[in-house]
């Protein structure tokens, strides 16, 4: 089997990836992003690559057509709003999930020959306040250092960064520098206590937007402590003063840490030269996120430590391609190739090469204010790209409904089902990845190929091709007849060749007659480039910028919902969902809890509860851990309405924005917790896929097929009918069990003597082997013994997944610990846990530390 050098779909680390048409997945030794580490999400690409619930043809109205008939009438849709309400009726929502020629294409159409600025991106969620930072601070938006800088940094400064499971191979390249020089320190500053503490020498619990307050405190103390580089500030800074006048007006407490831990990290990072600050999704999804970006960035320009080797302030993005898409200028107040909407010449510029009839003028909508428009009449017409709004964005519910406003929507996707596209008048089927062929932007600026290595199934086409093809029928097609992504890459090269006059910093040189076939991941401007120790920056002057930041003051009443992402899952799982080992770690949705708010809320670990905010609510599973602070349980976003019942995290989220960015503050939403009183529970698993459909209901792929958690509010009258409802399963023979004593009900159906499903139900909540009952699905084991619901002595249960990569489970974990293999090291030894992306590391040490406390009472 040939294997192809690609890139990772997933976030914005953008490691190499071999990979096979037979499923065969590998890490790519020569990418210099991941030097052949990939993580658990990684790894199992090989299992989403099939068909299975694909969109293969065109749909219009929910019909299956042809391609002439979709694309005509989304050409006709637009045209005629665009006549008849003006280009600002109509509006693009993309994604980081295409590549970067999708985007420039798309782009293209709507600034350039629609004339409005109404492209937005999925982005806006998880890096917009960086991009605004940067702006302010740089007058571009620049990330000045390489992956590198995380090896060679003394210190590194993790604020709002679960790299443990968001970015896994930079948390094992930061591992393998601590262990290859253990007097390289961590620091995570971060309100939860994540994987990623495991690997910190500090954990730093602040409080929520806590942030600015520290960061000020830290800019206060390097002029105190005379660690303020003068030499650098006097010939490359401006606003030195008043921002630091801000930092020493402000209680750096209201950070949330006692005065003895802002102490010891601001002692700790002016005393290091090389300091590396990594920030992600805790710093940029807040109503005040850009502040808090430019707080961050303060403190490297007043040191001058950016720019140099193991220097700088380090944005880490979530999407693989969010980069790709702010070089294009894929968001509604960006121009392509790091140009300025704002900006007359820039404008002029671009429009001249694309020789276009007419250019937006002014920012469009961004991505909550775009779904605001489609809820108050002003969209007539949207084209949703590779992404899914209705469960990705705040107030996800009313997200739903406003897109089912809008008198026209086209849906550009590879899943036939998913929350948005089934809102959709006109599905057009895209190819996904491994099936086409472009480029992708890393979080390091490294430019990298995403190659074919499967044929393009059924009438799928490639993003780019699909929106030329639309842009054609609207009266353009000799600004879009591109045959290949090349030749889009080539154009977007060109643009930036000709963006040359205003010295932007996104300089494609590198790339002019590149051979596109055989392309070499390439950093732009040239490999292992840094940006600004020599100053050089990009405002007028070609001085930084340092900003007064105020920071919000600290709020303590009630509880405030943090949510983001599962170490295994990927944004709404439409790809991941597919992979059964992707699922086993944490299968149905959750929320952390305190056990002081799990006390006053009388609920305890197992248990159902309703959460509730003045968006909407949400059934969530209780785990009670003291990983979160009192106050500020915490929620995976990923499930959608396909995977659950009522279970979209982001329906309880606010559509407050940060006012500069535009992000949402997607990790803020004010809550209230109350025990889900159900009449029964039930657990079921099935070789059919899985509808939700009871109050409460968690569908999950599963090696034998699917599973589903499930609780009902009123106890059924015929459990044999709602077995076959809550299976899919309408034929076939039954065999059932019932306890008068428990009320417990237990029921197995079979084809021709195989199981084909099995259901468990109770009053309290199920308890029964599930890994084992998976199994038995699909095989001729007599009924009755499968309805046990336990192990057989001669058969070891692994238990939960803990090891997703390996698919080792809890109780193999135990008996090996009990083995003797009581190191980290020793337990990856004996079972391989822990020995591929090492994300399931910090679980592994919890579970052996567990595991002496009886040993030693013994």
């Amino acid at each position: 089997m040939t294997l192809t050098r690609t890139t990772c779909p997933y976030c914005g680390v953008g490691c190499g990836v071999l990979a096979g048409a037979d499923g065969t997945i590998q890490g790519d030794p020569k990418h210099p992003a991941n030097f052949g580490r990939l993580c658990s999400k990684g790894s199992a690409l090989g299992e989403t690559i099939d068909l299975s619930g694909r969109l293969l043809s065109p749909k219009v109205d929910g019909q299956t057509t042809d391609w002439d008939t979709a694309l005509d009438r989304v050409a006709r849709a637009f045209s005629d709003a665009i006549a008849e309400h003006g280009p600002d009726s109509v509006a693009f929502y993309v994604s980081g999930q295409i590549l970067t020629e999708d985007y420039y294409v798309a782009n293209k159409l709507m600034k350039g020959y629609i004339g409005s600025a109404n492209i937005d991106t999925n982005s806006r969620l998880c890096m917009a306040s960086s991009v605004a930072g940067h702006k302010r601070a740089f007058g571009t938006d620049t990330v000045p250092g390489t992956y590198e800088d995380l090896e060679e940094a003394d210190l590194i400064v993790l604020v709002g960064s679960n790299l443990a499971w968001c970015h896994p191979v930079l948390h094992q390249r930061i591992a393998a520098a601590k262990a290859a020089r253990p007097e390289m320190r961590v620091i995570n500053v971060d309100p939860r206590r994540t994987a990623t503490t495991d690997l910190a020498d500090v954990h730093l619990r602040i409080l929520p937007d806590g942030d600015a307050a520290l960061f000020n405190g830290l800019l206060a103390h390097l002029d105190s402590t005379g660690a303020v580089d003068r030499a650098y500030v006097d010939a490359h800074v401006n606003g030195f003063d008043a921002a630091l006048a801000q930092a020493q007006a402000e209680d750096p407490t209201a950070s949330g840490l006692s005065a003895e831990d802002l102490a010891a990290f601001y002692a700790e990072w002016t005393g290091t030269q090389k300091v590396v600050t990594v920030y992600s999704q805790g710093v940029n999804q807040s109503s005040c996120g850009t502040d808090k970006v430019n707080a961050i960035l303060n403190c490297h320009l007043a040191t001058g430590r950016i720019g140099t080797p193991g220097c700088g302030p380090f944005s880490v993005t979530g999407q693989p391609n969010a980069m790709g898409g702010r070089e294009v200028g894929g968001l509604a107040n960006m121009l392509a190739n790091h140009l300025d909407l704002e900006n007359a010449d820039h404008r002029a510029c671009v429009q001249t090469a694309w020789d276009s009839p007419t250019m937006a003028d002014h920012a469009g909508l961004k991505a909550v204010d775009l779904f605001q428009a489609c809820a108050d009449g002003r969209i007539k017409a949207l084209w949703v790209m590779s992404t899914n709004p209705a469960v990705s964005l705040p107030d996800s519910d009313g997200v739903a409904a406003a897109i089912a406003k809008v008198p026209f929507v086209a849906v550009t996707d590879i899943m036939e089902n998913t929350d948005t596209g089934d809102l959709a008048h006109v599905l057009l089927p895209a190819a996904g990845w491994g099936e086409k062929d472009g480029t992708v932007t890393n979080s390091e600026r490294r430019i990298s190929r995403q190659r074919a290595f499967l044929p393009v199934p059924g009438d799928a086409r490639p993003d780019w091709k699909i929106i030329c093809d639309v842009a054609a029928r609207m009266g353009w097609a000799d600004a879009f007849d591109f045959e290949t992504p090349e030749a889009v890459f080539a154009e977007y090269v060109a643009l930036s060749k000709a963006a040359e006059p205003f010295a932007r910093d996104l300089d494609l040189s590198v790339f002019e007659g590149v051979d596109y076939a055989g392309l070499e991941p390439t950093q732009w401007p040239a490999n292992d480039r840094r940006f600004f120790a020599d100053g050089a920056f990009y405002h007028a002057d070609g001085k930084a910028k340092m900003l007064p930041v105020v920071a919000p003051q600290p709020r303590n009443q009630g509880l405030r919902l943090n949510t983001g992402r599962n170490r295994d899952q990927w944004h709404t799982m439409t790809r991941t969902g597919k992979a059964p080992r992707l699922g086993a770690h944490l299968a149905e949705p959750y929320l952390e809890v305190h056990p002081d708010d799990a006390a006053r809320a009388e609920v305890t670990v197992g248990d159902l509860v309703r959460v509730s905010s003045g968006r909407g609510d949400a059934i969530l599973r209780v785990l009670v851990t003291d990983r979160v602070a009192p106050g500020q349980p915490f929620a995976p976003m990923h499930w959608t309405r396909q995977l659950t019942s009522r279970s979209t995290v982001n329906s309880l989220v606010t559509s407050t924005v940060d006012p500069i960015s535009g992000q949402p503050a997607l990790k803020g939403a004010g809550v209230v917790i109350e025990r889900f009183t159900a009449a029964w529970y039930g657990f079921a698993a099935s070789v059919v896929p899985l509808a939700p459909r009871q109050a409460y209901a968690a569908v999950a792929r599963t090696r034998t097929g699917w599973q589903v958690e499930l609780a009902g509010t009123e106890a059924p009258s015929d459990w044999e009918a709602e077995a076959r409802a809550a299976t899919g399963i309408s034929d076939g023979e039954v065999s059932m069990v019932q306890d008068p004593a428990t009320g417990g009900v237990r029921v197995a159906l079979s084809r021709d003597g195989v199981i084909v499903a099995l259901f468990f139900a109770a009053p309290t909540p199920v308890e029964v082997a599930r890994s084992h009952a998976i199994a038995l699905v699909g095989t001729e084991t007599p009924p009755l013994q499968a309805l046990a619901g336990r192990v057989p002595s001669d058969r070891p249960d692994p238990g939960a997944t803990v090891c997703a990569c390996f698919e080792v489970g809890r109780n193999t974990l135990l008996a090996a610990v009990a083995e003797g293999a009581t190191t980290v090291e020793a337990l990856g030894a004996k079972t391989c846990a822990g020995t591929n992306c090492g994300s399931c590391k910090p679980e592994l040490a919890a579970l052996i530390a567990a595991a002496r406390v009886p040993m030693a009472a013994e």
